[in-house]
């Protein structure tokens, strides 16, 4: 009977090393498969030769070539297509966030005709792909800018413009949920102490959900940052580029095709994502971890 006992501990013992042994082995491919591109590129953007070599994933000679010829290029002004990219998805950030916001607030506070119908029509509108309304864009953004001309084709407004429109029906719905895990006794509370809806919602909701508008913003800066489809319909001039079809240009152009510093530009054009990501983080994690947390 006690050898019995022993061996029952011994084999739980096996089964916890190999599922153990398990988990850490896909863990170990999760990671192979993560950094393997990374490594690519960034191995590829101080190779001097300008080629993208996967078989061999450290370069025999280490060079800032392909650096300085991305910021001194006279042909493809790079640090004005990041620019604009910066330029882009910073203010469509902050004017979606403040918009979501207010609506979210509105949604969650508020009782008014046609407030579920509104709702569900924000959550249609997520269930169909943006690339069934590229053309209806086109043709909308071409009619508005024979009457205004800075939010027509080939404007950084009108694109701003475009994403607002498509990133506030998500944002709003995400926002929305989060609002409701706000007690309302706080709004009553403060409504006997005489604020008013404005001063409920600015000193009192906003703060307490902070780390959910840094979520959105966050997914709003890095789905407007890296949008491509949208600023290569809209935009035409090459002043006027996004770093994402700027790049893609450079790339595409000539059959002189230098990967080098395309790779040491897309090392450069993730900088913005990885500092607004180190600057927001500790947001991030209490924003996407709050709803199971929260009752």
């Amino acid at each position: 009977m006690s050898s019995q006992a022993m061996a029952k501990p011994k084999s739980m013992q096996g089964q916890r090393r190999q599922r153990l042994a398990l988990k850490l082995f896909v863990l170990f491919l999760a990671i192979i498969f993560a950094l393997f591109p990374l490594i690519v590129i960034v191995s590829a953007s101080f190779n001097p030769t300008g080629r993208m070599n996967t078989a061999q994933l450290l370069p025999t000679q280490l060079s800032f070539d392909n650096y300085r010829n991305f910021f001194n290029d006279p042909f493809n002004p790079f640090m004005l297509w990041l620019w604009n990219s910066i330029k882009v998805s910073g203010v469509t950030t902050v004017v979606s966030t403040a918009l979501t916001a207010l609506a979210a607030f509105a949604f969650s506070r508020f009782r008014f005709k046609g407030r579920q119908n509104m709702l569900l029509g924000l959550l249609l509108v997520q269930v169909f792909p943006s690339l069934l309304a590229i053309v209806a864009i086109f043709l909308i953004v071409l009619q508005i800018g024979g009457y205004i001309s800075w939010l027509g084709l080939n404007s950084h407004w009108g694109l701003v413009m475009v994403y607002l429109g498509g990133s506030l029906g998500i944002n709003v719905w995400l926002m929305k949920g989060f609002f409701d895990s706000v007690p309302r006794d706080l709004d009553e509370s403060a409504r006997m102490d005489g604020a008013s809806d404005w001063q409920i919602f600015s000193r009192i909701i906003l703060p307490l959900v902070r780390p959910i508008l840094a979520v959105i913003a966050v997914l709003t800066f890095i789905g407007t940052f890296n949008d491509f489809i949208l600023a290569r319909v809209l935009l035409t001039s090459t002043e006027k580029l996004t770093f994402m079809v700027g790049i893609y240009n450079f790339i595409s152009a000539g059959f002189d095709q230098n990967w080098g510093i395309f790779a040491a530009g897309a090392v450069i054009g993730s900088l913005p994502i990885v500092v607004v990501y180190l600057l927001l983080q500790d947001y991030i994690v209490g924003g996407l971890t709050a709803g199971a947390v929260k009752g």
